[in-house]
């Protein structure tokens, strides 16, 4: 039986304060909001419950909107990540306890097609456990429940319901009440308890309150829709659609006030509970594993291997010496321009500028200004570094593509400014489009795509053409000449063919970060909080130095053999790590996810593309440049008639 993991084209709720500040100005999302208290005479303090829907989402849910509320402004990074909040009727104000507020009735005829079709689509989200997400005070709103050990966890997120099957086996959500027995039926979560917790000012000199926890309380009750009370029997939807069916949603809410927890740490009780570091200590020290045998490897080539070789090369009385087979016989062609060098420079330019954005915002989310509080902030760092970041790229690229021997200097600049960006683009446009058929609210807004191609051509290409300039001017010196008739590569054993090495090339940095990867995937496609940037800017430096050494090993194994086609192979090497992202994006598919339709399956695809095609540069990138150092350094140093 498959994982129920919330993934999911359905439209989720969110809960967004909007609290007029009682004290003074605060950077949004980095500093507190101050909630008004009683004393507040006149002061409206309300909260407005909003509507964001997943990446993936292809349609909408029937549950209970809001028209009248304006939907608040969203950053770049909450549009492209499809976190689109929308108003909604939940609404009460600070410090005013309530219990059983009717919010809507939602009524399914039987008969009646669209009907049908709304209560299908709800008995489905229910059947794969499809999740409210609900924000106040841009914090998520939680469903804390014990777990083994007497731990409890703090789920950012509560289902909309759950399912007893034919054979009376209770489905997720259902295992929490022993009421939920009914065989063949759904129970539909209608009414929420919310608690929310707020340290006062009052004793501390400051006026006002903070919120330092936002908890709830998913139910199942069929109440009195006249004069509801929150109080009966669970609220059943039969399997089959034989009656009419009336669904009455509520809500209660209480407050809190807990001077003991500061703002500052609000978010510890919801990152303590999540398991996750005892993997990822593990996950470090697997990869660190690796690192050291690489290194061990590396340093006896160089200090060993490389140090003998040099010295007796170097011994002008030895006259065999010069005869000796290895890497030094290839000297006169190891610097031979490769073939498609303008291909390669462009990836190169590309990865280079992908290398620097990636570095830049792994460091500021490890300083905090990238956190999960600050939502929408990782991704529009990472854009706004992407289109600043074009001066390196032409850059790298020009000067690369001059060293080759290229004059195409034009056709060079437009294919590093354009090439990779535009099949991102494309890609991305195209899953979009799916979701304006679809029509999802997390389709991106066209307006927001005329944005980011004016980011694109009005900033990121310019910046290009700058780095280019100044690229052109000066090719890189090689330590040695190259001679004007290509030497015969002799025949090479299978460890050495380019196939073979490209493909074990990939293994060893995969390794190190495929445990990270399972949290970073279940982040994006199962809308779960991701926290550990302290985690990923450490395995990040493990992947650089892993790629690194491994493809300086092998390329120092296929110069032995005589093999002087390096270029490509070093970016290839270490770029094939990409195609074991790809297999385990495949896995993680048909293990982890349950995604119903041909759209939301494209849209999977889709998307996990743009992931593999920006870690092919990325980390091709890494190993081009560690052979390419490599070879400049040991060539350097050998004595050449």
């Amino acid at each position: 039986m498959k994982r129920r993991i919330h993934i999911s084209f359905v439209c989720f709720y969110s809960l967004v304060s909007y609290f007029h500040s009682c004290t003074a100005f605060y950077l949004p999302g980095l500093a507190p909001v101050s909630f008004c208290d009683e004393s507040s005479a006149g002061e409206d303090c309300q909260v407005r419950i909003n509507q964001i829907s997943k990446k993936v989402s292809a349609a909408t849910f029937d549950f209970c909107q809001d028209t009248k509320e304006r939907r608040p402004s969203e950053n770049l990074g909450q549009v492209l990540f499809g976190e689109r909040i929308e108003s909604s009727p939940y609404k009460f104000k600070f410090n005013e306890d309530f219990k059983c507020k009717k919010v809507c009735t939602k009524t399914y005829k039987k008969g009646a097609r669209q009907d049908m079709a709304k209560l299908d689509f709800l008995k489905m989200g229910m059947q794969l456990n499809y999740q409210h997400h609900w924000i106040i005070d841009n914090m998520p709103v939680t469903w804390c429940y014990d777990v083994e050990d007497g731990q409890k966890y703090c789920n950012p997120g509560f289902p909309i319901g759950c399912l007893v099957t034919m054979d009376g086996r209770a489905k997720d959500a259902c295992v929490i009440n022993s009421e939920f027995n009914k065989k063949n039926t759904f129970y539909v979560f209608n009414h929420v308890d919310i608690k929310i917790t707020y340290h006062s000012g009052a004793a501390e000199g400051w006026r006002g309150a903070r919120l330092v926890a936002a908890t709830l309380e998913p139910k199942s009750i069929n109440t009195d829709q006249t004069n509801p009370t929150c109080e009966g029997p669970p609220m059943e939807v039969p399997v089959d659609f034989d009656n009419d069916v009336s669904i009455l949603y509520t809500y209660s809410v209480t407050f809190s006030e807990d001077n003991s927890i500061k703002w500052a740490s609000r978010w510890d009780y919801i990152l303590v509970s999540m398991p996750h570091t005892n993997i990822q200590w593990f996950s470090i020290m697997n990869s660190l594993v690796i690192v050291l045998f690489l290194s061990g490897m590396v340093a006896m080539i160089m200090l060993r291997t490389l140090h003998k070789d040099i010295a007796r090369y170097n011994q002008v009385d030895q006259e065999d010496a010069q005869e000796e087979s290895g890497w030094k016989q290839v000297h006169g062609d190891v610097f031979r321009p490769p073939r498609k060098g303008m291909l390669l420079s462009v990836f190169l330019g590309q990865g280079t500028q992908i290398f620097i954005m990636t570095f830049i915002t792994l460091f500021l989310a490890c300083l905090g200004f990238l956190s999960p509080a600050n939502r929408g902030a990782l991704m529009t760092c990472a854009v706004v570094l992407w289109v600043l970041l074009g001066t390196p790229a032409g850059y790298v690229s020009a000067r690369l593509y001059k060293t080759f021997g290229g004059e195409k200097w034009k056709t060079n600049v437009l294919l590093t400014a354009l090439l990779c960006p535009g099949i991102v683009f494309a890609d991305f446009f195209l899953m979009n489009l799916i979701l304006w058929v679809e029509g999802s609210s997390a389709a991106i807004p066209f307006g927001t795509l005329v944005a980011i191609l004016a980011l694109w051509f009005g900033i990121s290409v310019p910046l290009t053409f700058v780095g280019a300039y100044f690229g052109f001017k000066k090719a890189i010196e090689q330590p040695v000449r190259t001679n004007q008739i290509p030497r015969q590569i002799p025949e090479q054993s299978f460890f050495t063919k380019p196939i073979p090495g490209i493909v074990m090339g990939g293994i060893l940095p995969f390794g190190c970060i495929f445990i990270q990867l399972f949290f970073i995937l279940n982040s994006i496609w199962s809308h779960q909080m991701y926290y550990m940037f302290g985690f990923l800017f450490l395995v990040f430096i493990i992947l650089v130095i892993t790629c690194s050494e491994a493809t300086i090993l092998l390329c120092y194994f296929h110069l032995c053999a005589e093999d002087y086609h390096w270029w490509w192979r070093s970016f290839l090497t270490s770029g094939f790590t990409a195609v074991y992202l790809f297999i385990y994006g495949v896995h993680y598919f048909f293990s982890k996810l349950q995604i119903v339709g041909a759209a939301s399956t494209i849209l999977y695809f889709g998307y996990t593309m743009i992931m593999v095609l920006i870690f092919f540069l990325f980390t091709g990138t890494i190993g081009f440049f560690a052979c390419f150092w490599f070879v400049n350094k040991i060539y350097s140093v050998v004595k050449v008639d």
